[in-house]
């Protein structure tokens, strides 16, 4: 967001986490100032949730962001991590020429329609040769280099696939914090913004987004039961 400033306008990122609790709820987990999304920001930020308390998550659910996943283990040594598929589509979309961006999309959008990790693996492995004989290498070596990052949901319920696999729902609530936020227009220094942008986070979160079950926690309990 904007902030002006003596010698002129600059910008401020904010950083907001959100989680989902043990009994199926979501809620806001974090909301600070962050001087950029650079790896020293994501630290503090990592930090500070978990020095409010919060503990390790299963599931890390995120764009690649510039050192959020360098620093996720160092903070979180038990939380997995998951690239945001649409994300991840984006990414391999920019390598692609608009003429074969629609059968590419396609065959990546199959790799994650599998049944179970395994066979999405097996289906990355089929698009990553096939992506080389379309001659797309840049594309094919982003897929080999960035593919079990986005298949980290299959190690939890399959119910909840839908809904782990993408960061979609956070992008949600940022939309709806950004149409506050951009009435505003530009903000005095950092605090201000953050103060704006946590009470439209505590307005949603109080909300039927934050009063609605999101996650079937038993499942997951039963799932990781299993799995030990």
């Amino acid at each position: 967001m904007k902030m002006s400033c003596g010698d002129g306008v600059h910008h401020v990122a904010v950083l907001v986490a959100i989680g989902v609790d043990d009994d199926g709820f979501r809620e806001v987990l974090g909301v600070c100032q962050g001087g950029k999304e650079d790896k020293e920001s994501w630290l503090s930020f990592l930090r500070h949730l978990k020095g409010r308390g919060l503990p390790d998550p299963e599931l890390c659910i995120s764009d690649a962001c510039l050192g959020l996943r360098e620093e996720l283990g160092g903070v979180f040594p038990g939380a997995k991590w998951q690239w945001c598929i649409v994300h991840f589509y984006r990414n391999v979309s920019t390598q692609v020429p608009h003429t074969k961006v629609r059968e590419a999309m396609a065959m990546m959008k199959a790799i994650h329609a599998r049944e179970n990790g395994a066979e999405a693996k097996k289906k990355a492995a089929f698009v990553f040769e096939r992506l080389k004989q379309m001659e797309l290498k840049n594309a094919a070596l982003l897929v080999a280099d960035g593919i079990d990052d986005t298949l980290s949901y299959y190690g939890l319920p399959p119910e909840h696939w839908r809904r782990i696999r993408t960061n979609n729902r956070l992008e949600r609530i940022i939309r709806e914090v950004r149409r506050r936020t951009q009435v505003a227009g530009s903000f005095p220094d950092g605090h201000a913004a953050v103060m704006l942008v946590a009470a439209r986070l505590r307005h949603v979160s109080g909300s039927k987004w934050g009063t609605r079950r999101y996650l079937d926690m038993d499942l997951l309990r039963h799932h990781l039961q299993e799995a030990s």
